[in-house]
């Protein structure tokens, strides 16, 4: 079945047809690096990850490409203030971003390069585009011509008289307000590099145009990135690519964000919850469900609820998974998952329903273990760890192993006074005194651990907070 996608360029689903057959290629716009990441960052990442794993999982060989923006305007200003090298602040929080993308199991990209690392191909685009009649100079600073280039705002379908870029700080010579800076003069006490134009550092939407060519070349399949970058930085791109001679990218995908109190999530209105913060009080895979599950196009409203019951949710079907094992020892995946699984992926990527198709297979896994049907379950088990591969969620997975094996010298301990108070509730119900017995498992409960009564006896196991 064709994969279809939505595409914000023609604002409808359409069929993915790849330039190359069998092969993808995929730019997203990575991270800033002015200040650690909080889980709307990664949410991107997180999409764009299970975009990459379906494909893969299609049969084709996938190019991602995630860049890093290592110098802006926020990590000058903040190295300022705080009296340290520019350099020290990106490199400092671009290690913070790589921790969380391999906290929530994010598959590292082909290539992940730094804008810093490509002045050269920065200058031969602007180079490019004086010669054409797209770009100009002005006071040490180089512009985009945006009335030099009719198809201007494509993308975000403004009107260009309406038009207005955001504010440049210290901008001068500009033919026209709604010209956009591709290379800023320098500025003393500020880093900069040579050019033909004098020294100077780089625009935001220069950077990504020439890293997509370098690693991509003229033409590549999907350019990615959040709902906001939509305008300026994307229809800038796209106008800097295409005038330079680039056909650029085929599809637009745009991932949603996660709010709180109905505000986008973000460093400048303080309600940002910081990824290193919430792998201390939730569990990576716990975090991943939350983030990754609902559609990308959808808004997630952030609350302590909501991820308790995401919590709640993953722990049947790790509660599942870690009772066929029990049962049945090691089961490898499938081959191939569900239809109903591929069918929700393949189009839009629809998380959403594929993940029903999941929590379905589990029900019927379950039914299978209470009648004792060992084969079914098995069955079951390896088609569930073939779907949650593919969303990344596989608790058997060797990537997950470490957040098991983080508790694994206590385990041995808390089992046997878990054992302990499980015999004095055995013994209670023995001689029925079933208030007592009620009383142990509530207590139990209390603290956190879930109990199950089963053929074998009971069985404890950390339930959701």
């Amino acid at each position: 079945m064709t994969i279809r996608l939505y595409d914000t360029s023609a604002r409808q689903i359409r069929d993915f047809t790849p330039l190359r057959q069998g092969r993808v290629s995929i730019y997203l716009c990575g991270a800033t690096v002015q200040a650690a990441p909080h889980i709307g960052h990664i949410r991107s990442g997180l999409n764009f990850d299970i975009m990459r794993r379906w494909f893969a999982y299609r049969g084709h060989d996938v190019t991602f490409v995630r860049n890093v923006t290592d110098i802006d305007d926020k990590i000058i200003t903040k190295a300022a203030g705080q009296n340290r090298p520019w350099w020290s602040i990106g490199y400092e929080n671009e290690r913070a971003f790589t921790d969380g993308y391999t906290a929530l199991g994010c598959l590292p990209p082909t290539y992940e390069p730094r804008a810093t690392g490509h002045v050269t191909e920065m200058v031969e685009m602007m180079r490019g585009l004086i010669e054409r009649g797209h770009a100009y100079e002005a006071d040490g600073s180089v512009y985009f011509d945006v009335r030099s280039w009719p198809s201007y705002l494509e993308l975000s379908r403004q009107d260009l008289d309406e038009m207005r870029q955001p504010a440049e700080d210290g901008i001068s010579g500009k033919r026209d307000p709604r010209d956009f800076a591709m290379w800023k003069a320098a500025k003393p006490g500020e880093p900069d590099w040579e050019t033909p134009w004098g020294r100077g550092r780089p625009g935001w939407h220069l950077e990504c145009s020439a890293m997509a060519h370098r690693y991509l070349g003229p033409a590549f399949d999907i350019h990615g990135g959040g709902l906001d970058l939509i305008f300026p930085h994307h229809e800038n791109e796209i106008a800097q690519a295409k005038a330079y001679g680039d056909d650029f990218a085929r599809y637009w995908v745009h991932n949603a964000w996660v709010t709180m109190s109905g505000e986008k999530m973000s460093k400048s209105l303080g309600n940002s919850v910081l990824v290193s913060e919430m792998v201390k009080q939730w569990r990576p895979i716990v975090l991943r469900y939350y983030l990754g599950t609902p559609h990308y196009r959808s808004t997630i409203e952030y609350s302590d609820e909501a991820l308790r019951e995401a919590e709640s949710a993953f722990a049947r079907i790790e509660g599942f998974v870690q009772r066929v094992v029990e049962k049945a020892g090691p089961v490898e995946p499938s081959a191939d998952v569900p239809p109903a699984f591929a069918e929700a992926m393949d189009d839009d990527l629809g998380v959403p329903q594929a993940l029903a198709v999941v929590h379905t297979t589990v029900r019927q896994g379950n039914s299978a273990l209470a009648a004792d049907d060992k084969e079914a379950a098995v069955a079951r088990l390896a088609e569930v760890r073939a779907m949650l591969g593919v969303l990344g969620l596989d608790p058997l997975d060797e990537h997950w192993a470490g957040e098991t094996d983080r508790g694994e010298d206590l385990h041995g301990v808390v089992d046997t006074l878990v054992r302990m108070v499980l015999d004095q509730r055995e013994a209670a119900r023995a001689r029925k005194d079933w208030v007592t017995a009620d009383a142990i498992r509530d207590q139990l409960n209390q603290s956190g651990l879930a109990i199950e009564d089963g053929p074998q006896g009971p069985r404890w196991t950390l339930g959701p907070r």
